[in-house]
């Protein structure tokens, strides 16, 4: 194929500090993008100005500092909610994935969920989009059903119409998934769930930092997605979700800002989304993510995209060539996230991640907290390495390199 690039990886590379540095004399080639991605300095620049210039707590004070604290914050809002798609008032703030699906297991699987009802989810899921289900369940006598996989790693559809057939109160399905890649037609799935009368959740960790996500567009009830994957600061996400719904749900925290009035015996709550942010939210770290927004708007998502899939395209053609690899998932690049994981023949994938550590490539090894897939592909974990923006063809090849000097270490 023709090493030919949308974006312009050099000068985006320059926009990361970090990218600069060097591991064990190697320049570093940082390829564990699915965990946390780097941030550029513009959003390191919009945390030190708000520290530095107007830290003050929001939506309390009307001195000067606390009303452009709020504006900032309440801007972010707007941005991120713009960014996938959604009305800003029916966008949460929160810590990111895995607060929003907590907080929909407790402030709508409470009042929703009763013994003897279906809950639906996948084997490619998260242990986020997982253990809070099974929680639920467990404690109100539902049943948790998984859709299985195919053996390329896409879904089971016909299993998940079969399972539709039991009426399920709640479908939860991962629009990217953080190991095999795999994107799922979550506009079908959530289309089919609503027909047969569940409520939709969608984990778009993987998803809204690679690709153009709407949610209006996928019809989904409920989107969770992570700010710190999306070149934001960690410790800030959101759960988009309908109105009507946010609405109807009881609070997830009690304490400041998501009441109305408070009196000895009961208390009234704030509209949505504030009736979800209680106490002083996470301020820093959403205007820092509003910035990413910005950062990855002005590159335009269509291109992101673009730039992943002819990285995987070419990831997966080279990486072939290296004696003992063996990827999963699909082989479509156009079916699949900015993500490969894959075993070198039985070279331990802790072994190999701190060889390659010498060398200065950063990649995820473990089970990538996703237990049931990992039983499903054999393997106790596996390595993987994922893009974003300031990746290349250089770093594929500095991979490929690195894959062949273990090889060699371990006689592959």
């Amino acid at each position: 194929m023709l090493k030919t690039e949308p974006l312009d990886v050099q000068r985006i590379r320059a926009d990361f500090p970090i990218l600069r540095r060097e591991v064990h004399g190697k320049r570093l080639v940082y390829l564990d993008n699915a965990a946390t991605t780097q941030k550029p300095q513009v959003v390191i620049d919009a945390l030190v100005d708000y520290y530095s210039r107007y830290n003050s707590n929001i939506h309390r004070s009307v001195h000067t500092l606390g009303e452009e604290a709020t504006a900032a914050y309440e801007a972010a809002r707007g941005k991120v909610a713009k960014f996938v798609g959604a009305p800003a008032k029916g966008l949460v703030l929160l810590r990111g994935t895995t607060e929003a699906t907590n907080l929909i297991r407790f402030a709508w699987g409470e009042e929703n969920v009763r013994k003897g009802d279906t809950l639906v989810t996948t084997l490619m899921e998260h242990h986020s989009n997982i253990v809070p289900w099974q929680l639920l369940a467990n404690k109100k006598g539902a049943a948790l059903k998984f859709v299985g996989l195919n053996k390329d790693g896409t879904l089971d559809m016909g299993q998940y119409e079969e399972l539709l057939k039991e009426s399920p109160k709640l479908v939860a399905v991962t629009h990217c998934s953080n190991v095999l890649g795999t994107i799922n037609d979550v506009a079908q799935i959530c289309t089919k769930a609503r027909r047969a009368g569940a409520t939709t959740v969608v984990d778009g960790a993987q998803s809204v930092p690679h690709m153009p996500v709407n949610v209006e567009s996928i019809g989904c009830d409920f989107y969770a997605f992570s700010g710190h994957k999306m070149l934001g600061p960690t410790g800030i996400g959101a759960l988009a979700g309908k109105k009507e719904l946010l609405e109807s749900m009881e609070p997830f925290h009690g304490g400041g800002e998501m009441i109305k009035e408070v009196f000895l015996d009961h208390s009234t709550w704030n509209d949505v989304p504030y009736k979800f942010e209680a106490g002083t939210v996470n301020i820093a770290d959403a205007i820092g993510l509003g910035a990413a927004v910005d950062y990855l708007s002005a590159i335009g998502m269509d291109k992101v995209r673009e730039h992943e899939v002819r990285l995987i395209e070419y990831a997966l053609e080279t990486l072939a060539k290296v004696k003992g690899f063996h990827p999963y998932g699909p082989t479509d690049p156009r079916k699949k996230g900015g993500v490969i994981s894959f075993n070198l023949a039985d070279v331990h994938p802790h072994d190999l991640a701190t060889i390659l550590d010498e060398e200065g490539i950063a990649i995820r090894s473990g089970h990538h907290c996703a237990q049931p897939l990992m039983r499903w592909l054999d393997v106790a974990a596996a390595s993987r390495a994922s893009f974003h923006v300031y990746n290349s063809y250089d770093d594929v090849d500095v991979l490929k390199a690195g894959l062949e000097k273990a090889g060699a270490i371990f006689k592959v």
